[in-house]
């Protein structure tokens, strides 16, 4: 019996919640899910789970047995690539996550040169604005724009996001264009729904920062909505400049408020809490810094 394989089965079930979902994952039914972990709990001559209609609960046995899973796991992966680090290529299928705005402008446009470099890599992209349960989703890497207070997550910063407080030409002809922040109280503002300040826009300014609480009748939770939003004259929208980069070069939305850049943001790369990074996240991560270093908007 493959009892690292089971573990790894008994650990998923865990931290999903599902056999279906574990065995979607591993291409394969959930009647054969259920009796890879009712080998192991013979094997070990204890109950794990606790079965009902509705939900997989860990038995204490269960909650003990994870953790030491864990940790047997992570030694042996460990093990293994201590021996064929060296030689061995980045390989296997790698499930990125990324903001819909930066991952469809951004990453995309980058995989072919990314995918040619590494042919043993497989890319699948979730692409949404939400700062996913990376375990949970099975997410080996996730990009994210913005502060990660997760202590459980491993964060490399990768870059610092430029913003800009932009409007389209449309909308300035009808409600004309704020000289300062406090202007913007006599506007249409887009709200983005998901930052941590929500529709308190922080500025910096020679006397330093200033905070501006702004309102308008139209509000989003994607990154995509609020371009969207811009581009369709609904408002004034204060948005990472990656998002607009070719369209401020064509005049299609215009930069305002010059002299009171919105606070930038960090952004990070994450990857759950594990000492060992597998070789195709560390791949993809070092891949995105050599290409930010030469943006501006990065």
């Amino acid at each position: 019996m493959d009892t690292l394989s089971l573990m790894r089965t008994f650990v998923r079930v865990i931290e999903v919640g599902s056999f279906t979902a574990v065995a979607r994952e591993q291409e394969t039914s959930q009647p054969t899910i259920s009796r890879q972990v009712v080998a192991l709990e013979e094997h070990l001559g204890a109950r794990l789970l606790t079965r009902t209609t509705r939900a997989l609960t860990p038995t204490d046995d269960g909650r003990i047995f994870y953790e030491h899973a864990l940790r047997v796991l992570e030694a042996a992966g460990e093990a293994e690539h201590a021996v064929g680090r060296r030689r061995t290529k980045p390989s296997g299928q790698l499930r990125l996550s990324t903001p819909v705005v930066f991952g469809r402008l951004h990453i995309v446009p980058r995989l072919p040169r990314f995918l040619e470099r590494y042919p043993d890599i497989a890319i699948e992209l979730a692409m949404n604005d939400e700062f996913s349960d990376l375990v949970e989703q099975g997410i080996d890497l996730a990009i994210r724009v913005g502060e990660v207070s997760d202590p459980s997550l491993v964060t490399r910063r990768i870059g610092m996001v430029r913003r800009v407080t932009v409007a389209s030409p449309r909308y300035l002809e009808q409600h004309g264009t704020p000289a300062k922040p406090h202007d913007l109280h006599q506007h249409e503002c887009i709200v983005y729904t998901r930052l941590a300040t929500r529709n308190r826009w922080n500025f910096l300014t020679r006397d330093g920062p200033l905070a501006v609480e702004v309102k308008g009748r139209y509000r989003a939770d994607t990154s995509e909505a609020v371009r969207e939003g811009v581009l369709a004259g609904l408002g004034i929208a204060v948005i990472p400049s990656f998002a607009f980069a070719q369209e401020l070069k064509a005049g299609e939305v215009v930069a305002l408020l010059g002299d009171f850049e919105p606070k930038p943001l960090p952004m990070h790369a994450i990857y759950p809490s594990r000492r060992l990074i597998p070789l195709k996240v560390r791949a993809m991560i070092d891949f995105l810094v050599e290409g930010f270093r030469s943006e501006p908007p990065m």
